[in-house]
């Protein structure tokens, strides 16, 4: 009888962004697939850095043969070659199995099978990760650089006004606060980092 778990998770890489997509494609996935979702590890956090909470919680909580599953290899990692080695070397440490919806491969994973073909799967799989996670880090750099050289071309121009400020946001985390709710329920409802939810906090407190 198997008694791993399969845990998801699921960030959003900015404020803004919400992982209710993921979550329902994630669901439809374990429903096709005859399994269930244990829990669900949800953040805001870039993908570029290794330490995040909630992942960490995951790997943390995670045992021997359990199933790390994510929408695409990018949601897990955007982290340099040498962070993402830690991150494999955590992963692995624990035995624990990553399953993403974009690495159809990974996928043979959620049926262990007998020795030879688990290890055969396990070498497929971490080839093909290490490439995927690979392009997410291209990917992560080209986009920041084209940022930076608009921002640099709006600059040029008298055009760049900087990031503005989301006074919908910031008004629904005071209020939220002055009804006495934690940062933890904050983040819940809002479904913003901590970050955010302290840096709008002090911007209200008198200097």
């Amino acid at each position: 009888m198997n008694s791993s778990r399969t845990y998801a998770y699921l960030r959003a890489s900015t404020d803004e962004q919400n992982a209710d997509r993921a979550r329902n494609q994630l669901l439809e996935f374990a429903t096709l697939h005859g399994i269930g979702i244990s829990a669900f590890f949800v953040e805001n956090e870039s993908g570029a850095s290794l330490y995040r909470p909630e992942l960490m919680r995951l790997l943390d909580v995670a045992q021997k043969g359990d199933v790390l599953l994510v929408e695409q290899v990018d949601r897990l990692s955007r982290l340099d070659a040498r962070n993402w080695e830690t991150l494999t070397t955590m992963i692995k440490g624990k035995g624990i199995r990553v399953v993403a919806l974009d690495l159809p491969t990974s996928q043979m994973m959620l049926k262990p099978g007998d020795e030879f073909t688990d290890r055969m799967m396990q070498a497929i799989n971490g080839m093909m990760l290490d490439m995927l996670a690979a392009i997410s880090r291209k990917d992560y750099e080209d986009r920041r650089r084209r940022q930076a050289q608009g921002i640099e071309q709006a600059k040029a121009a008298g055009k760049f006004k900087g990031r503005q400020v989301d006074n919908g946001l910031h008004e629904r985390v005071l209020k939220l606060r002055a009804a006495g709710m934690s940062y933890t329920e904050i983040q819940q409802t809002t479904n913003v980092a901590r970050s955010t939810i302290s840096r709008i906090l002090k911007s209200q407190s008198p200097e």
